[in-house]
């Protein structure tokens, strides 16, 4: 939500971040407006990615990430904070704090969601909790004087629903995917209460499963065991095997040995099949669980974490073999690249680009050598032999174990992105600059794919003809450009190099750059939009297209790409190009097919003998079914805006909330074609009309003063002041006092707000479909 001026505390979000206690999620579900009945509807709800032919993951260990940031719900819209920007490689992102219940924001929802990735909440007891405990599973106490009907001798230890339906209808609200369950706690009750606890995690387990569906998560992490005792085990074992049974996943503890993930795995195989198989006798169904249902916890900042953590997490990762054991990775702490420099001379975000990238996918240059701190030596107790220390080999990314999973198939959800990392230090609206801030922004909402194919460097090929040696192939990287962008707040910079040749042929070079995969559908057809420009280099003539292809090895596999309309030139130098391709593979009956969209760059020169570099800027990239014909023409449109004043003294500066309405708008009727009453053609169809109110990304907010004489000029001199999307509300915007200094023409002056929207597809409506609201100050 980049914003003009304002703070985190500024921002009104409307409802409860987190709950600090039980006893408060319980006031807050007391309380009529909160009471779990209204779904947030700005908050996108959970595809999954399906089953990709042509991803290698066919039994290996998935990623699991955990984040802690500064102790959690620290970002600030205006200043440049940490982001999360390697979604395709993970499956499953937890939001954690020490909070009793730790709620993801709505904007790490979102992007998680985008991308096909769980989100998962925290309920977390450790510390003074033991009292917390007891309530979870005994419910809610009554304020009257009850007791059993009849007196008996009772020492059963009873299991309420209470917060089982109570956290369930949070994830509802909320919209996530489920929970880690962290219990640091001893639990004085022994094993009358841990055998409760997992009963009570059979009752999550199936409730989020009924009310949020098949795909939730409720992951159980390793810390008090069987008997009530807080004993981290750092593997599973029977002492923690009875609360992994109801749970979906296990997170072990981080300080274990290197041998104790083969353990973990030999144990897991050992167990009783009938355990760990699907249980139809519930409904809905549970799923089976296998070694990927266990996360072997690494710690970034390495605390007893083997490896060293930092850029030496890979050496643990060795041990728990992903690809080979099939035993999953839980990274906690990956914002360690951030916490751990920000207060070194020199650092910037640039800087923490290169060194996140460097962690994730290794280094930009090929061949680079990534220097690893040594790991420090372990201490024994007097007496105990010390194992033989193993032997590594050279730095290895996180990028190495994982495979890169593509984002939900377009025909399930529209792929969009406007190649943001989800901060900036400008916004612009189709090319335009409408905001420079002094600090920058954060808004995890609108943060989106980089292009997963580019980093650390781009891949380039000839296209039709390969040069040989007498030609080198252009080689490029990829960079975050926060100058300049065509949506957003930047746009990505692919700098194309080549080297000068004295060869004939290096007069014109022609080569394959693809840099986002995507999950598609034989004999589907599907449209791309992508806005580019290019740099002008004098003597060099660049043309561009776009393509697709498969990454399926094992199908013979042909796109038809068709043009929709030559390249329209649009402001300040940018171009878009619509194409509709279509994999026209019979054979294969896989809906998820791996493929990869990307750029043909032709580069002709005049003087091929010299060095030459090329920057082409990707401002957007819209994936999605082409929209389907019918005889009615319609138009988004925002309907109406309208403005609640917040209450205050009568002096008190403007502040408020804006909300507005959208439809889909129909030009007038005007003609009717029916020749008689037995026409058998319908004068119009309005089948899919369930699926024409338009979607939208976000809305832009903009202000203007009326003048003295109460007149406007109109939107094309307001001000921006703002974007929709923080606090998870659709058609939603809190307005500050502080984000209007400056525009009020005195105390009887009035405001004239706009909303603008931007629709799934990026487009912008046109002012003439937009909507305003005039505002006394």
């Amino acid at each position: 939500m980049p914003l003009r001026r304002s703070s985190h505390s500024e921002v009104a979000s409307g409802e409860a971040p987190y709950f600090k206690s039980l006893a408060d999620l319980d006031d807050y579900a007391s309380t009529g407006s909160h009471a779990f009945t209204k779904r947030l509807t700005g908050v996108l709800r959970y595809t999954p990615r399906g089953k990709v032919q042509g991803v290698a993951d066919d039994g290996r260990g998935q990623l699991l990430v955990m984040h802690l940031f500064l102790g959690g719900y620290t970002e600030k819209p205006s200043a440049l904070a940490y982001t999360f920007n390697f979604w395709s490689l993970c499956s499953t992102f937890i939001y954690f704090s020490h909070h009793r219940v730790t709620i993801p924001p709505p904007g790490w929802i979102n992007t998680a969601h985008r991308q096909g990735v769980k989100m998962l909440g925290t309920l977390i007891f450790e510390g003074d909790s033991e009292q917390d405990c007891l309530r979870l599973l005994v419910g809610r106490l009554p304020q009257s004087s009850t007791g059993p009907a009849v007196a008996c001798q009772d020492n059963s230890f009873p299991v309420s629903k209470h917060y089982v339906r109570l956290l369930a209808d949070l994830a509802v609200q909320r919209g996530f995917d489920g929970y880690l369950l962290n219990f640091e706690c001893p639990l004085r009750g022994g094993t009358e209460q841990t055998q409760a606890l997992c009963t009570w995690i059979a009752m999550l387990q199936n409730e989020l499963r009924c009310k949020v569906g098949p795909h939730t998560e409720v992951i159980w992490y390793d810390s008090v065991v069987l008997t009530g005792h807080l004993r981290w085990q750092d593997r599973l074992n029977a002492l923690n095997l009875p609360f992994f049974l109801p749970s979906t996943g296990f997170f072990t503890n981080y300080t274990w040995p290197p041998h104790y993930p083969s353990l973990t795995a030999r144990y897991f195989l050992s167990l009783d099949r009938s355990l760990i198989e699907a249980d139809s006798s519930v409904r809905p169904p549970t799923a089976s669980k296998s070694l990927q249902s266990i996360f072997v916890g690494v710690d970034v900042w390495g605390r007893g974490s083997h490896g060293g953590g930092g850029l030496g997490c890979y050496r643990a990762i060795c041990h728990i073999d992903p690809a080979f054991l099939g035993l999953s990775v839980a990274l906690f702490g990956q914002a360690w690249t951030w916490e751990s420099e920000q207060d070194k001379p020199g650092w910037s975000w640039d800087e923490w680009w290169a060194y996140e990238r460097k962690l994730w996918v290794g280094p930009e240059k090929e061949g680079e050598v990534v220097e690893v701190p040594p790991e420090k030596e372990k201490e024994y107790p007097p007496g105990v032999p010390r194992p033989p220390e193993p032997v590594y080999g050279p730095f290895q990314p996180l990028s190495d174990f994982f495979a890169r999973r593509p984002p939900p198939n377009p025909l399930d959800l529209p792929f969009y992105t406007s190649f943001s990392p989800g901060v900036g230090r400008s916004w612009f609206v189709q090319g335009n600059k409408v905001l420079q801030t002094e600090n920058g922004w954060t808004d995890i909402d609108k943060q989106c794919s980089l292009g997963d194919m580019l980093w650390p460097r781009p891949t380039l090929s000839w296209e039709h003809v390969d040069l040989g040696l007498e030609v080198k192939l252009p080689e490029a990287r990829a960079v975050v450009s926060m100058e300049d962008a065509w949506m957003g707040g930047s746009s990505l910079i692919l700098e194309v190099t080549c080297a000068g040749s004295e060869s004939e042929d290096a007069a014109f070079r022609c080569v394959w750059m693809p840099f986002q995969s995507l999950a598609i559908t034989a004999r589907k057809s599907y449209r791309a939009t992508l806005v580019y420009k290019v740099d002008a280099v004098e003597g060099v003539d660049v043309d561009i297209g776009v393509s697709v292809k498969t990454l399926t090895e094992n199908i013979e596999a042909t796109f038809e790409v068709t043009p929709i309309s030559s390249q329209q030139p649009l402001t300040n130098g940018w171009t878009q190009i619509d194409v509709e391709f279509m994999l026209t593979e019979e054979r294969t009956q896989d809906k998820d097919i791996s493929s990869y969209l990307g750029l043909i760059i032709g580069i002709a020169s005049e003087d091929p003998s010299q060095d030459l570099k090329v920057p082409i800027y990707l401002g957007s990239l819209t994936i999605a079914p082409p929209q389907s014909p019918d005889n009615l023409r319609r138009m988004a449109k925002v309907l109406w805006a309208d403005f609640e004043r917040t209450q205050g003294p009568d002096n008190a500066p403007l502040s408020g909330t804006l909300t507005w309405e959208v439809a889909a708008a129909f030009p007038p009727v005007r003609s009717i074609t029916i020749t008689s009453p037995e026409d058998p053609q319908p004068a119009w169809i309005m089948n899919n009309a369930h699926s024409w109110i338009p979607s939208f990304l976000y809305f832009n907010i903009y202000v203007e003063a009326h003048k003295p004489d109460g007149t406007v000029v109109g939107p094309a001199s307001s001000i921006f002041i703002g974007t929709s999307g923080l606090d998870g509300r659709a058609r939603h915007f809190y307005v500050n006092h502080s984000i209007l200094e400056g525009i009020s023409q005195g105390q009887e002056s009035s405001l004239r707000f706009y909303v603008q929207g931007v629709t799934v597809a990026g487009e912008v409506l046109p002012w003439e479909q937009c909507a305003f609201v005039n505002v006394n100050t």
